[in-house]
C-alpha cells in the first residue's frame, strides 16, 4: 500500500479542507473526490502517479470529513445538500488558482462521483474531463431503481438506514464493528480500513459523512441533466451496491466522448482492490484530448 505524506490544508469561504497534494503548481489540475466511508486515502496510488505524469493531484476530505467544514447536521442539515457540495468542488479549484473559466479534471467514487456528475452536468465550462468510478450517471440509477433492474433496490437498501440519526452510534459501536466488517467483506484491505476510520472513526465526522444521505433525501430522486464533457465510467461487475442495468443505462445520459469499463471479479471499492488498473485508465483518459481541452503532458 502506498504511504501518503501529511495532509495540507485547502482554505476557502467556507473553511479549511484536508487534503493530499502532489505535483506542481500549474500542472493540469485533478481533483479526486472519494466517496462513503472513505477520505482521501482512497487515492493512495493515484494521487502520487498522477504527479509524476505531469499533473497537480488533489484529493480533499470533502465537507463534514475534514474538521475544518463540519457545519452540526443537527442545525445545518442543509449545509450538506448537493448544491453545496458541488459548490465545494468550485471553491477548492478556485484556492488552487484554477478559477473563473479555467478547466480542471475531476475524478470521482461512489457519492464522490455522484458530486462529480452534477458538477459536470452543471458546469461543463469547468470540467477538463470527468472520471466515476462505481457510481452511474443520476438518471440511469434513477431508471434501475424504479425497474428494480438487478435487483437494484435490494442494492441501494442501506441508503434507507443512513437517513436515521441513530445510525451513526450504530456502526460506531464495539470499535466501529460493523463498518469494519462491511468493508472487509468487500475486499478492502485492512490497512486501508484503518485510514478510513482515521478519519470518519468518531461522532461528528461519521454524522457528517452520513448528513449527505439525509440532507439527498431519496437518492433515487436526485436529478441531473446528460453530461457532454469526455467521460470515463469504471464500474466492477461484482459491485455489491451498483448492478450491471445501472451501470450500462449510464451511456444514455452523456451526449460527449463515453468510454465504460467493467472490471470483471471487481467489487464497489475499485482502488483498494484494484489500483493499478485505475490509474492506468485515468491515465489514458486523462491524455485523450476533448474537443475543447488541451492536450495532456
Amino acid at each position: 500500500m502506498v504511504s501518503m505524506a501529511m495532509p495540507e490544508t485547502i482554505t476557502t469561504s467556507e473553511g479549511e479542507f484536508t487534503a493530499e497534494l502532489a505535483g506542481a503548481p500549474g500542472a493540469p489540475l485533478v481533483l479526486l473526490l472519494h466517496g462513503f466511508p472513505q477520505s482521501r486515502h482512497s487515492w493512495r496510488s493515484q494521487v502520487p502517479a498522477l504527479a509524476r505524469a505531469g499533473y497537480r493531484a488533489v484529493a480533499p476530505d470533502q465537507r463534514g470529513y475534514s474538521p475544518g467544514v463540519r457545519p452540526d447536521p443537527a442545525t445545518h442539515l442543509a449545509a450538506y445538500g448537493i448544491d453545496r457540495l458541488v459548490a465545494d468542488v468550485l471553491d477548492i479549484a478556485g484556492a488552487l488558482g484554477c478559477g473563473g473559466s479555467e478547466r480542471f479534471h475531476v475524478v470521482g467514487h461512489d457519492w464522490g462521483g455522484q458530486v462529480a456528475w452534477f458538477l459536470a452536468g452543471r458546469h461543463p465550462e469547468r470540467v477538463a474531463s470527468l472520471t466515476v468510478l462505481s457510481r452511474p450517471h443520476p438518471a440511469a440509477f434513477r431508471r434501475a431503481f424504479r425497474q428494480d433492474a438487478d435487483d437494484q433496490r435490494h442494492r441501494s437498501r442501506h441508503h434507507r438506514s443512513f437517513l436515521d440519526p441513530a445510525t451513526t452510534a450504530l456502526l460506531l459501536e464495539d470499535d466501529a464493528r460493523r463498518l469494519r466488517k462491511n468493508l472487509a467483506g468487500q475486499q478492502v484491505p485492512e490497512a486501508a480500513i484503518a485510514e478510513y476510520l482515521s478519519v470518519v472513526g468518531n461522532p461528528a465526522a461519521l454524522d457528517a459523512a452520513l448528513a449527505w444521505y439525509r440532507a439527498a433525501g431519496a437518492v433515487a430522486r436526485m436529478e441531473v441533466g446528460a453530461v457532454s464533457v469526455p467521460a470515463l465510467y469504471v464500474w466492477g461487475d461484482r459491485d455489491a451496491a451498483v448492478g450491471r442495468a445501472a451501470a450500462k443505462y449510464t451511456a444514455d445520459f452523456v451526449t460527449g466522448p463515453f468510454r465504460f469499463e467493467a472490471l470483471r471479479g471487481v467489487g464497489h471499492f475499485v482502488t483498494d482492490q484494484v489500483p493499478e488498473d485505475v490509474t492506468r485508465l485515468l491515465l489514458d483518459h486523462l491524455a485523450a484530448p476533448g474537443p475543447s481541452q488541451p492536450p495532456g503532458p
